[in-house]
């Protein structure tokens, strides 16, 4: 017989896991916001939104888990990491009133991945490992190796595109920043996860047989 307190429990997990969803999508999407709410709200009251964002999704991490959460690959510790960054920068711009800081907010997450991903290589299993058990649980040691080669190609991306992106902030303008940050980055990391998701499930065939 089920409790009270269980379709209250699950409609919380599945709260918090929807807010999970709509926080990360403002973080995915901060350069376009950036870029749209600078002229229209100014500098204060967006660092003020990413305040709040950040906060919120500290607050979901503090009060519980969400199962997504519980299934990411790279796990809360760095979604985490990218939003007491995020909340440091929106400080600095509230107290400098310039919007300057905020602008390395993709260079902190690509500096935060380029942790997670060299990390895992210490101390495996790696990040694209996780990512692969996510869909095959039954994952053929043969193919380790691999994935071990994956994650270090990820790694040279963080850190060529964290270098692009610091170039972005510090010696081009506010328009060069949102087109590249915006748009151009995630088309490379687009093409570059369809790309080692095909070379992949061919690998995978090549090992199964």
């Amino acid at each position: 017989m089920r409790s009270p307190g269980e379709p209250r429990e699950g409609n919380g997990r599945w709260l918090r896991a929807g807010l999970s969803l709509l926080v990360a999508g403002a973080l995915v999407l901060y350069p376009l916001l950036m870029y749209i709410g600078e002229s229209r709200l100014g500098v204060q009251s967006m660092a003020i939104g990413i305040i709040a964002v950040c906060v919120l999704r500290l607050a979901i991490s503090r009060f519980g888990a969400s199962a997504l959460d519980a299934r990411a690959a790279l796990g809360i510790r760095e979604l985490l990491l990218i939003c007491c960054g995020a909340i440091a920068l929106a400080l600095v711009t509230l107290w400098r009133g310039s919007s300057s800081a905020m602008l390395y907010y993709p260079v902190l997450v690509n500096g935060v991945m380029l942790v997670a991903f060299a990390g895992s290589l210490l101390s495996p299993p790696t990040v694209v490992e996780r990512i692969a058990r996510l869909r095959d649980k039954d994952l053929p040691a043969e193919a380790i190796p691999y994935l071990r080669r994956v994650t270090a190609a990820w790694c040279v991306f963080f850190i060529l595109n964290g270098a692009i992106a610091l170039y972005t902030a510090t010696a081009s303008s506010f328009e060069t920043w949102a087109l590249y940050n915006g748009l151009i980055a995630y088309i490379l990391i687009g093409a570059m996860f369809a790309g080692e998701f095909l070379i992949r499930m061919r690998v995978m065939r090549g090992v199964r047989k």
